[in-house]
Formats: structure tokens, sequence, C-alpha cells
């Protein structure tokens, strides 16, 4: 059977793939638009509290489930062929939700489609970060939550315009727009090339090669630069196979450090209180006085802005830096919580059996006048900082700190710290709505400015250094976090080196032979590029 073309830049490789991530849009937002609707309000019977956190929480908790299976998967099937499998999830739970007759078979169809997100909001990070170059990284994942964000703003559209159809049929043809992406996501994959990375993992050398220099050269496999970075992955995966086993290596040898890092950054983009507004603004716009369609413009409103200044950070993200974003990011989203808290603390009115006709009863305090408008322009303020900082930063965050042994798996438990925190506040949310109100507020933003303090003392900077690099970062004896700049890559030193060797006619290829025997069986030697060696399974940068 002939092969099917691949396609090998990763700018058109990242636009298919992270339609993952609109996946996981468009399930955010399939709610959004549809909650305060009459046909949903008297189908289901006026859901509030608990009963609407849990509606609104169960993507979530599919997302865990997910999240735990996804790292296995990817690391026996493949980073592609796991977003594949994770697509079959979305296909059922889809049907489930368009055909539910209650709000439970709603749950079940968001907890399914939930099991589909937490595979691909951890994996498709992972395979972008394998196939991107070290000075691009960043604006390829960020690919991913642009992706997202897209999804997010067509499917409330999309709900906003099925509000005018008549009866059940306005939320579930909307819910079945959702049929669309995962389908086309299915067609394109196996046009997308395997992460190199992966391929050496599993001891398809040959292959890795072949594909790092199809993504990195054309093709050409005796590309210093290529070299130079297969022997980067081959000293990486030299430490990797004198390293502890089991779970014991998401802690050992300073991997600690970086288990730490990825799982707090995942933590904290949900603890930032910025999805209150991506799930429920409806309701914050309604304690601002919004009702009715003028509502559903202003919170679409606030989803293109989120578009449009994610989309800014797309070009600067890999010039900044990450410890930038995330610290004044995180201080800024946290000045913006404290206004929109004191605003309706002071000047909120409360309305016990709920705002709007007919009324919704998780909302039981109403703003009115200019600290209403003052409120609506502080949440599209942090939706501002949110875009251009913690929404993107986060996911490239986490998936750069792992090595590559670990990646697939550590990936997977930071979107579990993501969605778990993801889920707690998609349940309690409605409830804090109606039981601590203004308060909510107050906490996020005190929430944000610990996370500030976490990112100025434990995260290193990442940018502009190959993944390999990274590694020194958090091994024992590297660099405070603080004082870590972006750039400094040793990468260009490295291909230098290899221009040298091949003037001098070197094989330029002998570490793939000397970690393997005439058999082709590891034989646990590896490689050395000059610049970083291997001690007790830890890359140690060398001393020039």
């Amino acid at each position: 059977m002939a092969k099917l073309p691949k396609i090998y830049n990763t700018y058109f490789v990242a636009l298919i793939a992270t339609v993952g991530g609109m996946l996981f849009g468009f399930d955010i937002s399939s709610m959004s638009a549809i909650v305060g609707t009459d046909q949903y309000i008297k189908y289901f019977d006026d859901p509030h509290g608990i009963v609407q956190g849990a509606i609104g929480s169960s993507l979530a908790a599919g997302s865990v489930v997910g999240s735990l299976m996804a790292g296995p998967i990817s690391d026996k099937w493949g980073r592609r062929d796991s977003i594949f499998f994770a697509c079959l999830w979305w296909l059922i739970g889809t049907a489930v939700q368009v055909a539910c007759k209650n709000y439970g078979q709603l749950i079940a169809g968001r907890i399914l489609n939930g099991v589909c997100v937490g595979i691909t909001s951890s994996q498709v990070p992972v395979y972008l970060a394998e196939i991107a170059k070290k000075e691009k990284r960043g604006s390829i994942i960020v690919i991913q939550q642009l992706a997202i964000e897209w999804g997010i703003f067509i499917m409330f559209f999309t709900g906003y315009g099925c509000s005018f159809i008549a009866g059940t049929a306005s939320f579930r043809t909307a819910w079945g727009v959702q049929f669309v992406p995962a389908v086309l996501l299915m067609i394109g994959l196996p046009f997308l090339p395997r992460s190199p990375r992966w391929l050496a993992k599993v001891g398809r050398e040959e292959e890795a090669i072949q594909t790092l220099a199809d993504i990195q050269a054309h093709g050409n496999i005796q590309d210093p630069l290529v070299v130079a970075e297969w022997e980067e992955i081959s000293t990486v995966m030299q430490a990797e196979r004198e390293s502890p086993r089991g779970w014991r290596k998401f802690i050992k040898n300073g991997m600690w450090r970086r288990t730490l890092a990825g799982m707090s950054v995942q933590a904290w983009q949900q603890m930032s209180g910025a999805n209150v507004m991506t799930y429920y603004v409806v309701y914050v716009f309604q304690m601002a006085g919004l009702n009715g369609n003028t509502n559903l413009v202003s919170s679409g409103v606030q989803y293109a802005l989120f578009i449009i200044f994610t989309s800014a950070v797309f070009f600067f993200i890999d010039k900044t830096g990450r410890r930038p974003l995330l610290i004044y990011g995180a201080i800024g989203m946290g000045v913006c919580q404290f206004v929109v808290g004191g605003l309706m603390g002071t000047y909120g009115v409360s309305v016990p059996g709920g705002v709007g006709s007919p009324p919704n009863s998780n909302v039981v305090i109403e703003v009115q006048g200019h600290p209403a408008h003052a409120i609506i322009a502080f949440c599209y303020l942090l939706i501002i900082i949110y875009a251009l900082t913690l929404a993107p930063v986060a996911w490239v965050y986490a998936a750069e700190v792992w090595s590559l042994d670990t990646r697939a798996t550590g990936m997977s438990l930071a979107a579990v710290a993501n969605w778990l925190f993801n889920f707690a506040l998609g349940l309690f949310t409605p409830p804090a709505f109606r039981n601590i109100t203004y308060k909510i507020f107050i906490i996020f933003g005190i929430l944000c400015f610990a996370a500030a303090v976490q990112a100025f003392f434990t995260y290193p900077e990442t940018c502009g250094k190959t993944l390999e690099e990274i590694e020194v970062l958090f091994s024992d004896g590297g660099p405070r976090a603080w004082k870590t700049q972006p750039g400094g890559s040793r990468l260009d030193a490295e291909i230098e080196a290899v221009r040298d060797r091949k003037a001098h006619g070197e094989d330029l290829y002998q570490t793939v032979s000397a970690a393997r025997g005439v058999d082709g069986e590891e034989k646990g030697t590896g490689a050395t590029t000059g610049t970083r060696h291997v001690e007790g399974g830890n890359v140690v940068q060398d001393k020039i």
C-alpha cells in the first residue's frame, strides 16, 4: 500500500493538529450561549446551583480521565495517533449530547467529550513542542491556544444563532455542529508526520533522523542543524536509560522541580479565575445589568478580544520569554479581579429571586449605572491580559519543562492539574455566585498574586533553548529561576562543531551505530555532544 504524502511545514502541521484544541473550545462554549436561553431553562427545568455546576464541570471531569489515559497511550502509539484515538470519544459524546432527554444524559455526553479533550489538550502541545524549532516553539504552541479560542468564538455565535430556533432544536442543532471539527481532524491527521523524538524514544532512529531532517532541513540528513539536534536527543536518551523507572522518575534527580513547574503552571491558569468568564460570562454580565441579546452579544465581544490579543502573542512570545508574561500577567489579572469584586461588593443590590426574565437563580445580585459599566470594562481587561499571558503561555511552558522520557505522561499530569481545578471551579462557581457573590472575585485576586510569587521563584526561563537544554535548567545545581534569561542556546556552537567534523570527513551519525550492536539491540551507550555529558542519569552542562 502506498504511503500517504506528509506535510512537514510546521505551521501547516500545527494548523491541522490544533483542531484538537478547537474541540476543547467548542465544548467549553457549547454551554455559554445556551445556559441563559428560555429553551434551555424550560427544557431542563431551570438548572441552578450544584446541578448547573455539574453540567458545566462534567467536561472537566471527563478531561481528568482523558488526561490520565493520555500518557501511556501517547508513549505506546505516538502523539499523532493518540489524538486520532481521542476523536472517537468526541464523536460518541457529541451523539449523546444531541440525543439527550435530561440533564443526566447531557452530563454523560459532556464527560465523554471531556475524555477526548483531556487527551488532545495534553498531547497536542507535546506533539507541537517536539516538532518545532527552538526559536519558534512558543509561537507554534500558541496556535493551540488560538484554536481553542476560535472554537469558543465559533461555537458561541453558533449557539447564539441557534437561540432563535424554537424548542429543543435550538440547543440540539448547536451541539450537533461539534461533529464537524472532529471529522476534519480525523481526515487531516494521517497526513502529519510522527514526532521525531517519539520515534527516537521507541528505537526507530533512522526514521527519527529522516523525519527531523524533513521538518528542519528539507530532508537533508547531513545538515549540521539536524546532526547537532540529533546528538542532543541521543545524549538525553542515554541519561534517561540511567534514570529511575516508574513514578520515581517524576521526583528523583531534580525531576520534582519539573513536575512542580508543569503541574502548578496549569493549576494557576485555572485558579486565576479567567475561565469563570469563559464558562459563566453570561452570569457575570447579568450581574452587571445586561440581559437578553445584549448580554449574549457583549459576551461574544469578550471572545473576539480573546482571539485578537492571543494572536498578538504569536509574534512576541519567543522574544519576551515565558517568565515575564506569567509573572506580570498574574499580577494584572489579580488587580482586575479585585476591582470587579470591589465594585460588586460596594454597589451590588441583592435580588434573592434571581436576575432576568425568566429569573436566573444563579445570579442574586445586580449592579446598575456607571459601576456596572466599569465591571464590564474590567472583565474585558481581565480577558485581554489573560489572552496575552497565562492563557497561551501556561500551555507552552507546561509542554517544555519535561524530559523526553517523561514528556507524554508529564504533560498528562499537568493537564490533570488543569482539569481538576477546572472541574472544581466549574462545579462550585454557580453556588459561589449564589452564596458568597462578589467575594469569589476577591479570592481569585489573591490566588493571582500567589501565582506571580511562585512563577518568580520556581519557573526558570525556557525561551530560545532546545528541549534538551531545558533539562539542565531543572537539574541539581542548575541556575536560580530569577537569574535565567531568554536565549543563550548552545545549539549554534554545536552546529559549528558539526560543520568542522563534516569538513574533516568524520561520520556524522556514528552515535546511531554506537548506540546499537550488530543485532540492532540497544547497548546502553550514548552520544555526547562535547558540551553536555551524562552523570548518574542527569544531563550535565560541560564548562568551556
